[in-house]
């Protein structure tokens, strides 16, 4: 069973529930582009997921079924042993994953966005190749591969709601466990917050291995990256850190450097391509926002994109095993696609005009080809009619072609 399929009508209820909080309060945590690039890092992520799990899972299977040291029946204890211990492989996932310049490549896309809300939760990884080498001592210890998936799940959900900026510090709780508070300092690009705090749902391992901070009431987190992603395209921020590790490793002069680059700690370059391509630095005192002023009507047909693209996404995630391994890869590929000509529309950008007609194509040609079910070939004929005639209609609103506006900051060697 996908638990955290289950659990998805419930983080957007939360969202709702915040989205009302932020009305009441008078707050500006929530930007429409920026969330809306949040969810669809998401989506992406969970529909790779179903992909890329396989060769992972394959290969716990083989240790558990090859290298277990016990025979672990299902019991609660088992099941708590198990919660605890997936947690503790999580917090050195996390911790390396902040500290090796090819693991931050993946990992950090979920620190791209400069606001922090629930949405940020669901701004997932979709190149995480490598996480799954931690968890492998579960299948030696003889933890069975359902169980890993079982607690990993229940970690995951854990995580989402710590994610928001209304929920105060909360007391003892504190001590133990990761919250909002200890948790938005892992978010926070401030000097005294970077690298800090990488617990999942246990707090202890970060006051135990020394990598804890307090949020300080003097300091408030500045969200983001130091190196930020400036763009609302999902796909590059999956890629924009392995792009420039590629840059840095081809224009290193020493075959050594070419390589140790992938696997030295974040933010080590070369010394000749420190000096030869030098990156631009940042003051966190003059920090502003990446922004891009978006029309209302923009606004509202960036919405409706994203509300294909999970549609989309859960019609392959609730029936994967109804399509063939080529349909799913062309199901994400046509999601990436999707996702790519959204974020140019968030970006004013008029190219995005014909991506998203050729969109419109490809969707027809779909319910040409396949065999669908009548009340969906409807559907998304419906949805077609619809967008295209309103793409048309408000191109000179959803496309704007003046000078967009942008708030955006410096770079920084240190990627997070």
């Amino acid at each position: 069973m996908n638990i955290i399929l289950y659990a998805v009508p419930f983080f957007f209820l939360l969202i709702i529930i915040e989205l009302l909080l932020e009305k009441v309060k008078g707050t500006d945590y929530y930007r429409v582009n920026d969330s809306i690039n949040s969810l669809t890092a998401g989506v992406l992520s969970r529909m790779t997921g179903i992909i890329k799990l396989l060769l992972p899972l394959t290969i716990y299977v083989l240790v558990y079924e090859q290298l277990a040291l016990f025979q672990l029946s299902s019991s609660w204890w088992v099941w708590l042993s198990a919660f605890v211990l997936y947690d503790f492989c999580y917090y050195w996932n996390h911790r390396l994953g902040h500290e090796m310049n090819i693991l931050w490549a993946a990992h950090v896309v979920h620190h791209s966005s400069e606001e922090y809300n629930l949405t940020t939760a669901l701004r997932q990884s979709s190149s995480s190749f490598f996480s799954w080498i931690f968890y492998l001592p579960m299948a030696i210890l003889g933890f069975e591969p359902a169980l890993l998936i079982a607690v990993g799940s229940l970690n995951l959900i854990y995580q989402f709601w710590v994610h928001t900026r209304h929920i105060p510090k909360l007391g003892w709780y504190e001590w133990v466990f990761v919250t909002p508070s200890n948790h938005r300092v892992h978010h926070a690009q401030n000097q005294i917050y970077i690298d800090r705090n990488y617990g999942g749902v246990f707090i202890l391992w970060d006051r135990l291995f020394g990598s804890f901070q307090e949020e300080l009431d003097e300091e408030p987190p500045i969200y983001g990256i130091r190196k930020a992603l400036k763009s609302w395209n999902p796909l590059w921020a999956n890629v924009h850190v392995y792009s420039q590790l590629f840059k840095d490793s081809w224009h290193a002069k020493r075959w050594q450097d070419k390589l140790l680059i992938w696997f030295k700690r974040t933010g080590w370059r070369p010394a000749d391509v420190e000096l030869n391509y030098p990156l631009s630095r940042v003051d966190l005192t003059k920090f502003k926002k990446f922004d891009i002023s978006l029309s209302l009507t923009n606004k509202f047909y960036s919405l409706i994109q994203y509300s294909l693209i999970v549609f989309i996404g859960l019609l392959l995630m609730m029936n994967v095993s109804s399509f063939s391994v080529v349909e799913q890869i062309l199901v994400v590929l046509f999601v990436f696609y999707s996702s790519i000509s959204a974020g140019l529309v968030m970006e004013n950008n008029p190219k995005a005009m014909y991506l998203e007609c050729l969109k419109y194509t490809l969707i027809v040609g779909a319910l040409i080809v396949y065999s669908l079910p009548n009340w969906l070939e409807w559907t998304l004929a419906l949805w077609v009619v619809i967008n295209t005639v309103f793409l048309f209609y408000k191109k000179a609103e959803i496309l704007n072609t003046a000078e967009p506006t942008l708030e955006i900051d410096g770079n920084l060697n240190k990627m997070g």
